[in-house]
Formats: structure tokens, sequence, C-alpha cells
């Protein structure tokens, strides 16, 4: 997700008793609900995730935490009472700062029924992106890992995500085609064109794809064949340039799994114009399925804030969800982005939360109440 308001992470957290007293309309005390997970089912055989032929998997990123790791059932079984409905997907990050893989989370979401989908980031702890924009990337920075100093770390992370043993969906640097993560394009040679290049080719998103490869193999020569690669693109790239274009960063068809997209409405309270969900999503959608005609597309993220003066939030979910369903037949997934955070400058909220207001949970349960999203992942 794009900048959650530079704002540092201690300053977000220490408000507890201001939390408290704003604290957000939350439904169903006793609400019956059908957020129940699958059966556990046994395999003799390593499972395959299947990509629906019919429908589309749905899933959320629950506000994990200030390393966005923190997962647990309390939290995912909040979420599913709130919305109504079991989640395939369960996602969370895995920063390289904190140089593990997330074993435990990743297990209990497994456990839960879901699949993990993790954002690998390398990025080094406070992950904050004023400071990116002041001193670039850090040690972290894809140099580094192309020229081998964090192969012992990738083979690690490589060995646990083998041992977890089911299916695991894996975004490794998001948004790239953005500017403000520190493996944004802009820092690796940016518009720089390729001597020679016809078409042409530009030197930041060639060395991303050098580096997509480079982490791909590694973890592949492991043994980890159950990481399902995502490659996740913003859904408008900025700079919007044709050097920065969707179709710089295609690594190739044997380096991905699933086409990935953030999809956002209005985030912050200062942005001059509310955007409907057409506008945000149905160009993007054509743009990145002219990578490959087979690939399957999920919404990795997705979501709008809650501002009232601008425009109806509920109104945006029930456009997405019927959009979704009915305009874009190879989007198979999507995965809401459930998060309230303050802002630096204005020191306002940004509310996500699908429980934000009661008018936005009621478009939202409605939406996923539907037999099109699927709260259960389904194997061969």
């Amino acid at each position: 997700m794009k900048n959650r308001g530079d704002l540092p992470f201690q300053w977000r957290w220490c408000s507890v008793a201001l939390v408290v007293v704003m604290l957000m309309w939350s439904p169903g005390c006793g609400r019956k609900t059908s957020a129940n997970p699958p059966p556990h089912k046994k395999f003799d055989h390593p499972p395959k995730l299947v990509v629906p032929a019919n429908g589309a998997y749905t899933g959320a990123y629950m506000e994990f935490g200030e390393r966005e790791d923190n997962v647990s059932l309390e939290a995912i079984e909040e979420f599913e009472e709130q919305v109504g409905k079991h989640q395939a997907i369960v996602a969370f990050s895995s920063y390289w700062g904190e140089q593990h893989f997330p074993a435990e989370a990743a297990r209990l979401v497994a456990a839960h029924g879901s699949i993990p989908l993790l954002f690998w980031s390398p990025w080094d702890w406070p992950y904050r992106e004023d400071l990116v924009e002041v001193h670039g990337p850090d040690k972290y920075r894809l140099d580094n890992i192309l020229a081998g100093q964090w192969d012992a770390y990738i083979d690690a992370w490589a060995d646990d995500a083998k041992t977890l043993g089911t299916p695991l969906l894996v975004s490794l640097c998001n948004e790239a085609n953005g500017y403000w993560f520190p493996w944004s394009a802009t820092y690796y040679g940016g518009e720089k064109r390729l001597a020679d290049s016809n078409p042409p080719r530009y030197a930041g998103p060639e060395f991303f794809k050098r580096v997509y490869r480079y982490v791909v193999d590694r973890v592949r020569a492991r043994g980890a064949t159950n990481v399902l690669w995502v490659l996740h693109l913003n859904n408008f790239s900025d700079p919007y340039a044709p050097w920065n274009a969707m179709e710089q960063y295609y690594p190739g068809d044997d380096y991905v799994d699933w086409l990935g997209l953030s999809v956002y409405g209005q985030l912050f309270p200062d942005d001059p114009k509310w955007e409907e969900f057409e506008n945000m999503a149905e160009t993007p959608y054509e743009e990145i399925c002219k990578l490959s005609p087979t690939k399957p597309v999920m919404f990795a993220e997705w979501g709008v804030g809650e501002f009232p003066e601008k425009g109806s939030k509920a109104d945006w979910i029930s456009e997405g969800f019927e959009q979704m369903r009915t305009r874009f037949p190879r989007l198979h997934a999507a995965v809401y982005w459930h998060e309230r955070w303050q802002n630096n400058k204005s020191m306002l909220y940004s509310n996500l939360k699908v429980n934000s207001s009661p008018a936005a949970l009621e478009a939202y349960r409605r939406g996923i109440g539907t037999p099109y999203w699927l709260g259960n992942p389904v194997f061969r």
C-alpha cells in the first residue's frame, strides 16, 4: 500500500486513549455467521491451489500491527464474523528487516483453512516511506540482493516456506511501478533507455526484473515449489511515463503465477478528488491482462477510506463487488486492506476498515455474501 501518512509508528500507536474514545462501530455480538473454516483435508501429495473456474477467492489484510505480521486467530475470526464469511486468503507482511520467514503466522493461517499471501519486502525497520524519500534505499537495496549479500537469508526463508507444505502466495516487491518504496525502479536507473533496445527498455524496470528472477530462482532452487509468485503492480504507474508502464516490469511467464494489482479509492483526507471504483480498476485491469493471456488476476490490495464529505464508501464498495463479479472475467481473487491509520501532516485518520460505518459494513457483507465470492480455497 502506498504511504500510510508517513507518521512514525510509535506516534500512531501511542494514542490508545484516543482510539478507545473513537471506537468504530462493530457489528453483531452474537450474530450468527457462515465464517466457518473448511474441514481439514489430508493429501498424499503436496496440494495445488486451484484457480476457480467460476467465482473468485475473497481475502483480507486485517491490521496485524506495526510490522504487519502480528497475525492472530482472534483478529482473523473477528473480521470473519464482521463480514459473515470465512476468508480464503489472509494477507500479511514479511519484511526482510525481520530476517526470518514468518513461520508461525503462516502455519496459523494455513491451519485456519486459508491461503497465506505474503508481501515480501526488502526493507529495514522502521519501514517508513518518509525516510526512503530522504535517504533512499537501505541495506536491502536491490543491487545488494543481486550481488549475493542476502543469499543466506533468501535460502533460509525458502527452506522454511517449503516446510509449510501448503500453497503460499508471495508478492515480492509490490508496487515497484510507484515511487514510494525502496525497491522502486526510480532508484535503479529509472527512465534511462538501454542502448539498442527495440522495443525500448529502461534501466530501472530491467534491473527490477533481474532481481525478481534472481530471488525466484533461488527460492525454487531450495525446493520451495509451493510458493506461488504474484507480480503485484500499482493500478496506475507513478511517475506515469512510457518507461514505467506495467509491461516494462513483466519478468516472463516462467516467473509469474498470478498477476496482481493494488486498486484503491481515496486514501487520504487531502486527496483532491473522489474517484469511483470503475475509474480506478477498469483500465489497469485491461493493461495488466495484456502482460499474459493466461495468468489469473487478483486485486492483491483494494479498499477506500471513509470520507463522507467526498463520496459514499458504501456505494464504492458495492460498485466494486458488482464490477469485479461482472466485468473482470480473469479476476479470481480480491484482498481487502482492512486498516485505519493517522496521517502525519493533517493528524486526521484514514479509515479503510470495512466497519468504518454501518453503511460501509452492510455494503461489504452484502457484496461478499454472494456465492460468487469463495471463502474457502480449493485444492487438488
